[in-house]
């Protein structure tokens, strides 16, 4: 499956929902790193969570035909992770994903930010 077109599946779906601060981490080569990529967006609630991850699912199985590996979070809609092998997509409720920072500990991934008003 062609990462860059699931990474933009994924990202137009986060967007569809209403997801905020939508941004992918080129990981690639990076020392630790469990996949090629991150997809990382917030919402304000835990329903707004959990609708963005159904999104996701939802869409990269109608345009790719692929569903995620592993899903993980969705009971509590704090902060869910998708696990498409080589891209994970992380939704955070927003004060989870300030505290965590994920961006801050990939600092050295190239990053895409993807505009909220697409």
């Amino acid at each position: 499956m062609d990462e860059k077109v699931l990474i933009e599946v994924i990202a137009q779906a986060i967007q569809d929902k209403k997801g905020k601060g939508v941004v992918s981490l080129d990981l690639t080569g990076m020392d630790g790193a469990i996949c090629s990529h991150f997809v990382v967006c917030n919402a304000d609630s835990t329903t707004q969570v959990a609708a963005i991850a159904d999104s996701v699912e939802e869409a990269v199985f109608q345009r790719l035909g692929e569903w995620p590996w592993r899903v993980e979070g969705k009971q509590t809609g704090l902060w869910v992770a998708m696990d498409y092998i080589d891209v994970v997509v992380h939704i955070f409720q927003t004060e989870l994903r300030d505290y965590y920072k994920l961006e801050e500990l990939w600092a050295d991934a190239p990053m895409v930010e993807y505009n909220d008003e697409e």
